[in-house]
């Protein structure tokens, strides 16, 4: 499956400043959006999402898929969530490399994954179904989390087996791999060079706060030096890969995320 992802520099979509994106003249080179938060609705959402996609490319980043989910493959949201970027004519589909639901009961959060053999073989398979549903290549993001999942490998070797058995493509969170490598003490550059880095098909920066004794992945603060460090990190091993600012919280008006993503874009020599 060809992957196509629009090329420069993206901002995560949200209800907060969608008008004034509509409405300005200044605007990102992409928006990425979840799925879960437009599908089935119309009124404002429908024409907001109808003048986005009619101006801009869209990438769709998913929330509730749950691929490590011991659960069977929910496929009336899988037919929903297909219809829909069959729709919009939106061919990049994300999600996390996570569970969030079991039992039929959905969490709310995205849990991570033992680290064992089982595990990327087991999740594999359903990648492999997805794909073939969806009729797209699958991204998968590597999340943050607050606790070691049972392993028999480490995270870096973990998601490269699932790449590799899958087929599927890697979202490199780069913020998620710094929290993580502060709150379990692990070197994030050498977790960088021993990724299968022609899989990284686009990049998540964000910002994330310091509690008391772990740094929170809060998607509320902009991007911290130590995140665009490892991002510079990156670039320097030849990826030049679609970026995207993620902000969930404590949102700014839409012009100052603009200029935070013009920072970022002249920080990566855009």
């Amino acid at each position: 499956m060809d992957l196509r992802v629009p090329e420069g520099f993206g901002l995560g979509l949200r209800y907060s400043f969608a008008e004034d994106a509509l409405g300005s003249s200044r605007a990102p080179d992409w928006f990425e959006l979840a799925p879960e938060n437009w599908m089935g609705r119309g009124g404002f959402f429908r024409r907001i999402m109808e003048g986005v996609r009619e101006r801009f490319p869209v990438v769709c980043h998913g929330l509730s898929l749950s691929i490590g989910s011991p659960d069977e493959l929910n496929y009336e949201f899988l037919r929903e969530l297909k219809g829909f970027l069959d729709e919009y004519e939106v061919e990049v589909y994300s999600e996390h490399l996570s569970f969030s639901s079991i039992g039929g009961d959905y969490l709310h959060d995205l849990l991570p994954l033992p680290f064992t053999e089982r595990v990327v073989e087991f999740v594999s398979e359903r990648i492999r179904v997805v794909q073939d549903y969806l009729e797209r290549p699958l991204i998968l993001e590597n999340i943050s989390y607050y606790y070691v999942p049972l392993k028999d490998m480490e995270e870096w070797e973990f998601i490269t087996a699932v790449l590799e058995e899958s087929g599927a493509y890697l979202l490199l969170d780069v913020n998620n791999l710094y929290v993580n490598s502060v709150n379990h003490g692990y070197d994030p550059y050498g977790f960088i060079d021993r990724l299968p880095l022609d899989r990284v098909a686009y990049v998540h920066l964000a910002g994330h706060e310091k509690g008391e004794r772990l740094l929170i992945d809060t998607h509320g603060e902009s991007v911290e030096v130590e995140v665009l460090n490892l991002m510079k990190h990156l670039l320097s091993k030849g990826v030049k890969v679609p970026v995207l600012l993620e902000r969930d919280n404590n949102i700014p008006p839409y012009n100052e995320l603009l200029e935070e993503l013009d920072r970022l874009r002249r920080f990566c020599g855009a």
